[in-house]
């Protein structure tokens, strides 16, 4: 990342210094489930969380969009509409693929309409044209996996964060997944902030990889991935990154 951009906070959607985290466990003593993180992510780029269990991940998701308080450090937030894809995908069972799409469109106050239209447009672009009627329960896991993207991306988000979002499904499927999101990526110009501790995905999607050390959760290293895009998943510089990725959580699993 060039120095420029490193000291320009407008460059940056998000900024996270000395960030703390805590809660009470049952028998009310504090645990701190993240310390002292600091981080930076590029506007417009691709950018992948990983590391060992308990090392935090999703708790660190939290606390970027606001759903968790953190106990100490800043946050720089330069993102108006980020948008979340879970691991589980948080659909509605009693909506169908189409309104579960424009759920957070109606929440927005957005009439049916339109709103539909949009939904429609976006299933579309995540491969779901004529599956707006399905509900998730007729659906598998890569088709409610694309409802919950659709969803994300119908409210135009300047920051989408994906929680594992390849880890319930099927190699095909994933690999079908990654390619639509990497073309949505380039399509939109958004920032990513990936969630992911499948370490060959880090490295074939992400610009930037933070690896996270556990109990509490906290940032051990950054990598830059300097693979030229697209990138060849079976190729030695590609191999050579995973292993460099590999010892670096293996050093604090």
């Amino acid at each position: 990342m060039p120095n420029s951009m490193q000291n320009d906070p407008h460059a940056m959607a998000l900024v996270l210094s000395r960030v703390s985290a805590r809660f009470l466990d049952e028998e009310e003593r504090e645990l701190y489930v993240l310390e002292d993180i600091s981080l930076s992510v590029s506007a417009g780029s691709f950018v992948s969380v990983t590391g060992p269990s308990g090392a935090g991940k999703s708790t660190l998701m939290r606390v970027v969009l606001g759903l968790m308080p953190h106990e100490s450090g800043t946050i720089v937030r330069n993102f108006s509409r980020p948008a979340m894809v879970f691991q589980n995908y948080a659909l509605f069972p009693w909506l169908t693929a189409l309104e579960n799409a424009a759920f957070g469109l109606q929440m927005a106050g957005m009439p049916k309409k339109e709103r539909e239209r949009l939904a429609l447009a976006k299933l579309k672009e995540t491969g779901l044209a004529g599956f707006e009627g399905y509900y998730p329960g007729m659906l598998s896991g890569g088709q409610r996996q694309r409802v919950g993207l659709a969803r994300a991306l119908a409210i135009s988000p300047d920051l989408l964060i994906l929680d594992e979002p390849f880890s319930n499904l099927d190699t095909i499927t994933a690999e079908a997944l990654k390619a639509d999101l990497m073309k949505i990526w380039r399509s939109y110009g958004i920032t990513v902030l990936m969630v992911n501790h499948l370490i060959p995905d880090a490295v074939e999607l992400s610009d930037q990889i933070i690896v996270m050390g556990a109990r509490p959760g906290r940032v051990v290293k950054t990598l830059s991935v300097g693979l030229v895009r697209p990138r060849d998943a079976r190729g030695s510089p590609f191999f050579k990154e995973v292993d460099l990725l590999t010892e670096a959580i293996r050093a604090v699993s």
